[in-house]
């Protein structure tokens, strides 16, 4: 308890450690989800959402810009994103080529409801926390920070060439699908700009988790996770 009001303390007296923090911890449990096997990595995907679930609830007042705001740009990004993801993979080489994508139903049995909890949990989680704790991190945070230290004080709408492209080129690294990645972040930090907030790219950022976790599913492109 006395941890966790430490942090809540932190984060009230730092902006930076408000959209910092979240963002650090949720990449370290994802780190963790490989130290628990093939079976243990999708309760830890889930209690991983769970605690990111918490981060968001704790950050809801100290970051005013994490607002979702559903427009008609917001889901044509999310769609076109969607559809380069898919478009271009195999394309190019991934960052990690050999790595075993993970199948729930060969892990649990193609009607095991555990395989089932496991993509629901999987697909919720995706959808609703991973898109405000990066797009906070990404979008608003980084992108700023780099051109100015008070970075609160740049408004969201301001177009910096080289935050533009080191920010998305650093977002593009955290995923395996690299290139991917990268594009993508162009077009999410394009929408923070063109609508001078930060709510269209969390929608556009969910639309698209959301559609790619249906296609990974359907198709059974598991690598796409």
């Amino acid at each position: 308890m006395r941890r966790m009001n430490s942090f809540r303390e932190k984060m009230r007296a730092s902006p930076v450690y408000a959209r910092v923090a979240p963002f650090v911890i949720f990449i370290l449990l994802t780190v963790a989800q490989s130290m628990f096997g093939d079976a243990g990595q999708y309760w830890v995907y889930i209690a991983k959402s769970l605690v990111g679930a918490w981060l968001i609830w704790e950050m809801r007042g100290l970051v005013p810009e994490m607002r979702w705001n559903f427009s008609t740009e917001a889901f044509a990004i999310g769609v076109a994103v969607l559809i380069m993801w898919i478009g271009i993979d195999g394309l190019y080489p991934h960052l990690s080529a050999d790595r075993k994508p993970p199948n729930p139903y060969l892990q649990f049995g193609e009607h095991s409801p555990l395989a089932t909890l496991a993509i629901v949990g999987h697909i919720l989680g995706m959808t609703l926390i991973v898109p405000p704790l990066e797009e906070v991190f990404f979008r608003s945070f980084l992108y700023r920070y780099f051109v100015r230290t008070d970075f609160e004080n740049m408004p969201l709408n301001r177009f910096h060439p080289t935050s533009f492209i080191v920010t998305s080129v650093i977002f593009g690294f955290e995923h395996n699908e690299w290139l991917s990645g990268i594009l993508c972040g162009f077009a999410f930090q394009w929408l923070v700009i063109n609508k001078n907030r930060l709510g269209d790219a969390i929608a556009a950022h969910a639309i698209t988790n959301f559609l790619l976790g249906l296609w990974i599913v359907c198709s059974r492109q598991w690598h796409f996770w």
